[in-house]
């Protein structure tokens, strides 16, 4: 079942990426709240916020080797409680799409971008993003509030 729900996750971040490609690529973006939240296309080539940009192998060596002790540690332990299991999940199918556009793309598709006019400028991201933050911020919950 862990698996069902990683490429679920999966797929509706590449689905996304894929109609974001096809409808903002050559757009100025879809304005959905005016000054605070717009669709628009971005081809990262680095990681969170633009850093190691154009580091490409090393990105994807070290994104490939904390997947695979993911999963290892995800499907070798049988006791983690849900809240471990769906955080993990939610890490590792965020990982997989970003990895994929790494490999496959050469670059990752960002295309949610949150701003408060000029005050406020959060970098753009997309659904992997969304995906690894809250299962990070599940685990570290998880980890503060369970005797395990």
């Amino acid at each position: 079942m862990q698996l069902v729900f990683i490429a679920l996750i999966f797929l509706i971040d590449q689905l996304t990426k894929i109609l974001a490609k096809t409808k903002l690529l050559y757009s100025n973006g879809v304005n959905i709240i005016n000054g605070v939240f717009e669709f628009v296309y971005v081809e990262n080539r680095g990681a969170a916020f633009g850093i190691l940009k154009n580091k490409k192998f090393f990105l994807v060596g070290v994104t490939t080797f904390v997947i695979g002790g993911m999963l290892y540690y995800l499907f070798t332990n049988k006791e983690l409680n849900k809240w471990y299991r769906a955080s993990l999940i939610l890490i590792v199918a965020g990982a997989i799409g970003n990895l994929y556009d790494r490999v496959f793309r050469g670059y990752v598709i960002d295309f949610i971008h949150v701003y408060y006019k000029t005050f406020f400028d959060f970098p753009v991201f997309n659904i992997a993003d969304i995906s690894v933050v809250i299962g990070t911020f599940l685990l570290a919950l998880t980890m503060l509030f369970t005797k395990e």
